[in-house]
């Protein structure tokens, strides 16, 4: 697949931070965290999980099938998940103090910092969403529109064009995947917003540094190289 670069290993879902923060899970709800050594690249985390998110700073959130949040703590000898409150079927990590996430209902939420009341609503809904460290985050909804969130408008503002999967690593990388599994790149200009990208995915994660990964349909998983030969 031109661009990209196959990685061995099967995964559902993917969510990037950086080049050295990549994880994802599998169709059994498998977690793994990549090793950065492509000959054995996958490290698996106890727990099980449907949906990841990583940020640039290392953070890692996840839900499982039956909506319950969880952090990751770092403590693989015991339980290294803890439970937050809270109900979401997508989650998306760009730092510590951005992680955002939407419910089976299509409903919004940012994560307050303070895990006793751990969830504000946003007005919108989505039914994915991508957050990214310098606090950019995107969304699609049910019909395959996009949005980007505006901070100063405290409202989503739709940018032509028709995805079903989304992530932003950055202001400047951002990427998506259609229904057809066909690849977009956020070219920066809101007039002509979408760049086609050669290949076929079912999911992707962007990170804070550029960093660009994705799986398809047949949990195949994926780097982007960009013109770099495979």
């Amino acid at each position: 697949m031109a661009h990209w670069k196959n990685i061995s290993g099967g995964l559902s879902a993917i969510a990037v931070g950086a080049k050295t923060a990549v994880w994802g899970v599998n169709s059994n709800n498998q977690i793994y965290h990549y090793t950065n050594h492509d000959t054995n690249p996958w490290v698996g985390i106890p727990g099980g999980l449907s949906d990841i998110g990583v940020g640039a700073d290392g953070t890692v959130w996840g839900v499982n099938s039956s909506g319950n949040i969880y952090r990751y703590t770092g403590d693989t000898e015991d339980d290294p998940w803890l439970h937050i409150p809270g109900g979401l079927t997508r989650i998306s990590v760009g730092s510590r103090t951005n992680v955002w996430g939407v419910n089976r209902e299509g409903r919004i939420y940012r994560y307050t910092g303070d895990d006793a009341a751990p969830w504000v609503n946003i007005p919108g809904g989505l039914t994915d969403i991508g957050a990214a460290a310098d606090g950019t985050v995107w969304g699609v909804n049910a019909n395959a529109k996009i949005y980007r969130y505006s901070w100063t408008a405290n409202h989503w503002i739709n940018i032509p064009g028709g995805l079903a999967r989304i992530d932003a690593g950055s202001r400047t990388n951002v990427w998506g995947v259609n229904s057809a599994g066909q690849i977009y790149r956020y070219s920066g200009d809101d007039a002509n917003p979408w760049v086609n990208i050669p290949g076929g995915l079912s999911d992707i994660g962007a990170g804070a540094d550029g960093t660009v990964w994705g799986v398809n349909s047949a949990g195949n998983i994926y780097r982007y190289t960009g013109d770099a030969p495979n």
